[in-house]
């Protein structure tokens, strides 16, 4: 691999796992070097060792971790021979680490399995809404829901909309101030990116059922609170259980952990085929996020693959 590529996937995790440009402070010179392909314990150009050219009088110190980058980006890319088709990993092997290079969609391996919550012949969910039999009726018991203070704050509840018969669920954290307003999921500029990912599948939002976590949104848009998850938590199980999809998509590190049951970043939750009661389930970038750091787009379209090939049969 290139060494620019490689400085710009280590970048971008970290990035991810919410570290900035300090953090190369705490590396060596040689890790650094070493990262960008540069040889160490010499001056030579790094333009040698990213694109194989002779040495030219543009000499950096090796001892200075910013001119090596600096010098690294303005090398030409230098196009290596693909790789071969990667091995497929043994069963239920999983990444050792957020760090590891993660499948491409459109790769000839599987992914690796990832968390498993629940029993694919277990019921989701088996008290009070268990009689609630059509997303209708779901929809109307939550425009009553007085389970938690948030119906209170918010101006209209936010049950979900798209197909009942939807083989594929997108599910997010809670609604915000458009979908506030208009009682509709995942609307507004985060809507439209939304509607994009989804045409890059051929799916259209009326193809899909999109809700979230909570259905009424959290007074500034703050975190959910473990009573509000409690209290919520049973209609998103409800719409699943009758929807019965052939893949979840959890877009968001909140609405991955809360369907996982786990505190595992999203950095860690990509890349493997979770199993939420049977259901195949993938985790991505929340197009809020994506907006915020237009780098995470490449990443959620390979998820996002992934999860197609599911629908086609042809993913796990």
């Amino acid at each position: 691999m290139d060494g620019r590529e490689q400085l710009r996937r280590y970048l971008e995790q970290r990035r991810e796992a919410g570290e900035h440009d300090l953090l190369l402070d705490t590396m060596t010179v040689d890790e650094v070097l070493r990262i960008v392909g540069a040889r160490t314990g010499s001056q030579r150009s790094v333009r040698e060792p990213l694109t194989g050219r002779a040495p030219t009088s543009e000499a950096v110190d090796p001892s200075d971790w910013r001119a090596v980058l600096a010098a690294a980006e303005r090398a030409p890319m230098q196009r290596e021979p693909s790789p071969p088709a990667a091995v497929p990993p043994p069963p239920g092997a999983r990444p050792e680490s957020a760090g590891e290079s993660r499948p491409r969609a459109d790769a000839a391996s599987r992914w690796p399995s990832g968390l498993t919550v629940g029993q694919a012949h277990v019921e989701l969910f088996g008290g009070p809404l268990s009689s609630l039999t059509t997303l209708d009726e779901i929809a109307r018991a939550v425009s009553s829901c007085t389970r938690c203070p948030l119906y209170g704050t918010a101006t209209n509840p936010v049950p979900g909309e798209g197909s009942a018969a939807a083989d594929l669920v997108c599910v997010g954290e809670a609604p915000g101030a458009t979908e506030d307003a208009t009682g509709r999921p995942f609307v507004g500029q985060a809507g439209k990116l939304l509607d994009k990912i989804l045409a890059a599948i051929q799916l259209r939002r009326e193809d899909v059922f999109i809700c979230n976590v909570l259905k009424h949104r959290p007074p500034g848009n703050r975190n959910p609170l473990p009573d509000e998850v409690a209290a919520c938590g049973p209609y998103l199980v409800r719409q699943l259980e009758i929807i019965r999809p052939k893949v979840i998509v959890a877009f968001g590190t909140f609405a991955a952990q809360t369907l996982l049951q786990t505190r595992e970043s999203i950095g860690k939750l990509r890349g493997a085929v979770h199993r939420y009661y049977g259901v195949p389930l993938i985790v991505t970038y929340h197009p809020a996020a994506l907006l915020r750091n237009p780098a995470w787009k490449r990443p959620t379209w390979e998820d996002v693959q992934y999860a197609r090939r599911i629908l086609d049969g042809t993913g796990v």
